[in-house]
């Protein structure tokens, strides 16, 4: 009968790495690592954009509805269009928005409720029609225009983003706003029960009473470029190699409890 001898030295970490156990997740992190370069992969296709839409594109007179529909937010190459619309504004609805700016001078624009024509509900648009740096001649040219509200006009202008609301201070009045935020102003319109009603505003091109025109530039052009999902991807790498080091990590761990207890079966080797 034959004695197996015992090893004279502990396995060395390149011994452990090779066992088939230790291949075997090495092979499951070559899958996970895969995966998650796959996925960076996949979001650094997503960061760039192939095909922007060209600034050229806004400055094009359309039709609002053929650009958004009511109740739907502004796609993002969208925001700053130029567009036209027809309606009547509705009495007792324009009101003042404050800490308006045209060309770096602070004041007021005066809004109104614009109900569009031919829709089958009846559908509104919060237009700016005009600045002023004067609050008592945005208050008086708002009165005129509550008091006969132009009808059956045609309005153009670009379609912008709710600003969101801005409650006012509890020293001022409700009707008090800093932001141009149809939302906001809806909660002020009258004949407003189902109305349906578009998201953006319209700075108008054109002015009523006697405001001055908003200074409303073009949309700036902004990168092709993602930078949130050039981020994301750079996680993803980081993910696959942290796949690759999980599997090092537990190898070597186990390596180290091997020479372990090797050294505390062999003292007189350790020692030695």
């Amino acid at each position: 009968m034959t004695s197996v001898e015992a090893p004279l030295f502990p396995p060395t970490l390149r011994e452990v790495l090779l066992r088939p156990r230790w291949l075997g997740v090495l092979g499951l992190a070559l899958i996970v690592a895969g995966v998650f370069a796959w996925l960076g992969q996949w979001q650094l296709d997503m960061a760039i954009d192939e095909d922007p839409v060209p600034i050229e594109i806004t400055e094009e007179v359309k039709p609002l509805a053929d650009v958004v529909n009511p109740g739907q937010y502004v796609p993002e190459p969208l925001v700053g269009h130029r567009v036209d619309v027809t309606g009547s504004f509705i009495a007792e609805d324009f009101l003042v928005v404050s800490s308006r700016h045209n060309e770096g001078v602070e004041g007021y624009w005066v809004t109104g409720q614009l109900r569009i024509a031919d829709t089958e509900v009846p559908t509104s648009i919060a237009v700016a029609v005009g600045w002023t740096d004067s609050r008592e001649e945005a208050d008086k040219v708002a009165a005129e225009l509550n008091a006969a509200p132009p009808q059956n006009v045609d309005l153009t202008g670009r379609i912008i983003s709710d600003e969101g609301v801005m409650p006012p201070r509890g020293s001022e009045p409700l009707t008090e706003m800093v932001r141009m935020s149809p939302a906001q102003l809806l909660g002020f319109w009258h004949d407003a029960d189902d109305l349906t009603m578009y998201r953006p505003y319209l700075a108008s091109e054109g002015t009523l009473g006697s405001l001055d025109k908003i200074v409303a530039n073009p949309p700036v052009e902004e990168s092709s470029v993602n930078w949130l999902n050039i981020f994301y991807a750079i996680e993803w790498i980081v993910f696959a190699g942290f796949a690759f080091f999980m599997w090092y990590r537990l190898a070597k761990d186990a390596w180290e409890k091997e020479v372990e207890q090797f050294e505390e079966d062999h003292p007189e080797i350790a020692t030695a």
